[in-house]
């Protein structure tokens, strides 16, 4: 008896001892996952800074980034303008700051706004299927028929005036076939799933079951894309801007600053025009691709992580 009560104690303390530990929750797991890589922990602090940067321009220069002065076209670096001045006389590291307020949030509208849009019309197509299927994948098939910039260059012309607001509408119309894509290939896979069909056989409505049981299970995909989108808007605002189809002047961003390097002279003697933000453009593309990898990883657990 005593032997067998000594038993049941043990048993006791194990089950309530300081070593038995709860399990992880999946968000965790998916963490552990996410920080096990190391470039993507890399691009996500590089990335901060780079936020951090954007946010505090105010405190980080006096300068007014849009303000002319004719007097100091083209000037060398200074004290006082420490990246020089542009053709029109505007200090080069307050526009680097400022411009970096508005490339990230044109990056990050448009991402927004395609997102939006690419999941309402993946969802609908994939989840109804037939005519609604039909109907959306052919009007994705039109805006892919059509060559990007000239669409959006089309777009953009017929405008009066090109603001922030319109850019990010323009970039989001003509990029959201891609999401829509990968949102309905998401659904049609997990439309004939066990837990769907139980969804469906209790009663569940229809946009029950979409928010429910769908778009949870595609939420890896859609994050993954999330963020590779926001890369390629902030090369897209770049480029249109280079080409003066983007951001009206005197409107900060880096595509308008490295837009200065059209001008040979700029090009060969003022470095420091178009260096940095071409820079501040590649690393923050490759950190957000970065941090896409790594989330890819976090929500995947067959990845390896060595």
């Amino acid at each position: 008896m005593k032997g067998s009560n000594k038993g049941v104690a043990l048993n006791m303390d194990e089950q309530h001892g300081d070593h038995i530990e709860k399990p992880k929750t999946p968000a965790k797991m998916a963490l552990e996952r996410f920080l096990q890589n190391k470039l993507a922990v890399i691009g996500t602090i590089v990335l901060v800074i780079i936020v951090l940067m954007a946010v505090f321009a105010p405190l980080l220069t006096s300068q007014d980034p849009t303000k002319s002065d004719l007097m100091l076209v083209e000037n060398k670096p200074s004290s006082e303008h420490i990246l020089g001045t542009d053709g029109s006389g505007r200090d080069n590291f307050a526009r680097l700051l400022y411009g970096a307020r508005t490339s990230l949030i044109v990056g990050f509208s448009a991402m927004l706004f395609t997102l939006v849009f690419g999941i309402i019309t993946g969802s609908l197509a994939g989840y109804y299927g037939g005519k609604v299927d039909a109907l959306i994948m052919r009007a994705a098939d039109l805006v892919y028929a059509l060559p990007f910039f000239v669409l959006a260059l089309t777009i953009i012309s017929i405008v009066d005036e090109v603001t922030i607001g319109i850019f990010v509408i323009v970039i989001a119309f003509t990029t959201w076939p891609n999401l829509a894509r990968i949102i309905r290939a998401t659904f049609l896979s997990l439309r004939e799933q066990e837990f769907i069909l139980s969804a469906r056989a209790i009663g569940a409505g229809d946009m029950r079951t979409i928010f429910k049981h769908f778009l949870p299970n595609a939420l890896g995909p859609i994050v993954v894309n999330a963020t590779l989108m926001m890369a390629t808007m902030i090369i897209i605002e770049s480029g249109m801007s280079f080409i003066g189809m983007g951001i009206p002047q005197p409107t900060p961003t880096w595509g308008n600053m490295i837009s200065e390097a059209q001008n040979i002279r700029i090009l060969r003697n003022h470095p420091e025009a178009w260096i940095p933000p071409g820079l501040l453009i590649l690393l923050t593309v490759l950190s957000i691709n970065f941090i896409g990898d790594g989330l890819r990883d976090a929500f995947n657990p067959q990845s390896d992580q060595r």
